[in-house]
């Protein structure tokens, strides 16, 4: 097949731009927040804690997701800028057609309804008018380019091939998938899945094929990813050599926690039941059930505890003594103003490389991520390739 392309959609995006925020101002700079893990940042007094705030959940790992292919680069001649559309345009655009590939037809409305959500994260990010226009064009390109992915990616799954089963999606599949989005997303009403249906102009059997479609995408990544699946070791000792700097890691200590809140009580009361604690250690029982019974502390359920700490997620006078400690051993009572704490250190980590058989099932996930990823483009790009694109302005 023949692989068109024409003008970059400038015009459109200007357009598109004008119809999400023509009265929005150029975005503010994001606001300069301190961290949240700098212990002078400040304490939640209401939950008796002495540890920061942001220091009672870990912080959440990224989201593992599928990231959106590089769009074409332009023609070099179209990379100048274009003039703002006038807002009398903006209905005549809603319809206007960005690119066909191979029979369907992506329209400026298919990209509207992906980009709207996401204006307020970019107005946030941005930190003026041109950075904004800069990311809408950017994300109008990558979305743009996942459209056509798709419909490649689609054509390919139906493809017939010599001494291969012809391949399709089970009318039953879908009608599962349609009654699970109608219970999750639409409170298993489906008067409400049908008026979102005609705010959308769509109707039934168009949201079916976009299950469809949605499963073959879904199904067709997952083989790429498969046939990536295998890391030698000379793989791994390698990345680990190159990348030492990446597995370094500050003192760390597991920590359990008990605490007395004060509540009236005098400082020599609160350390008599803070000792008491620890001759019922020295006498066999365990930290973490005698946190259970005692702590007053958000953690008590959990046996008071906190799981990995650094030294910069506690106050000073808590990360001196604690880590003073080996594993196995505990505190000697801490008197503060909300009361008094025993810390026991239930493990630790001493700062430095990790050795490699402490990270060899990390790297070997980060090795099979990149080899899936660039497996993944280099099925894409020929799928590009052997399809039919052509953009319009």
């Amino acid at each position: 097949m023949t692989f068109f392309r024409t003008q970059a959609t400038k015009l459109p995006l200007a357009a598109l731009a004008m119809t999400l925020c023509a009265a929005t101002a150029a975005p503010r700079l994001a606001a300069q927040t301190p961290s949240l893990l700098d212990p002078a940042a400040g304490y939640d007094s209401s939950s008796s804690s002495l540890l920061p705030s942001s220091s009672l959940l870990p912080p959440a790992p990224p989201p593992v997701s599928q990231p959106a292919p590089a769009p074409t680069p332009a023609p070099a001649q179209q990379q100048q800028q274009a003039p703002a559309a006038p807002p009398e345009m903006d209905l005549r655009l809603h319809n206007a057609i960005v690119a066909v590939v191979e029979d369907k037809a992506i329209t400026m409305d298919d990209i509207r309804r992906e980009i709207t959500p996401l204006i307020p994260q970019i107005m946030r990010e941005s930190t003026s008018e041109q950075d904004y226009l800069n990311k809408l064009q950017a994300l109008q390109d990558d979305i743009v380019q996942s459209h056509i992915d798709r419909a490649l990616i689609v054509k390919e799954f139906y493809k017939e091939k010599d001494g291969e089963p012809k391949k399709s999606i089970p009318a039953s599949y879908i009608d599962n998938q349609l009654e699970e989005i109608i219970i999750t997303q639409y409170d298993n009403d489906r008067s409400k899945f049908l008026a979102y249906l005609r705010a959308k102009g769509q109707t039934i059997r168009e949201f079916r094929k976009e299950i469809e479609e949605d499963m073959i995408n879904g199904y067709m990544r997952q083989q790429q990813r498969k046939s990536q699946s295998v890391v030698s070791p000379v793989k791994v000792e390698t990345f680990y050599r190159e990348n030492k700097d990446k597995f370094f890691q500050d003192d760390q200590v597991h920590l359990r926690l008990i605490q007395f809140t004060r509540n009236s009580q005098t400082d020599g009361e609160l350390i008599a039941k803070a000792n008491d604690v620890v001759n019922r250690m020295k006498n066999g029982e365990k930290f973490e059930d005698l946190a259970k019974e005692l702590s007053q502390d958000t953690r008590r359920s959990k046996g008071g505890d906190w799981g990995w700490q650094k030294r910069s997620d506690l106050k000073a006078e808590l990360s001196e003594p604690l880590f003073k400690l080996k594993k196995g051993e505990v505190t000697d009572p801490i008197l503060m103003p909300e009361g008094a704490f025993l810390m026991y250190v239930e493990d630790r980590k001493y700062a430095g490389i990790q050795p490699i058989d402490e990270v060899r099932d990390q790297i070997e996930r980060i090795i099979l991520q990149q080899m899936a990823r660039g497996s993944q483009e280099q099925w894409l790009e020929r799928l590009r390739r052997n399809g039919y694109v052509k953009y319009f302005n």
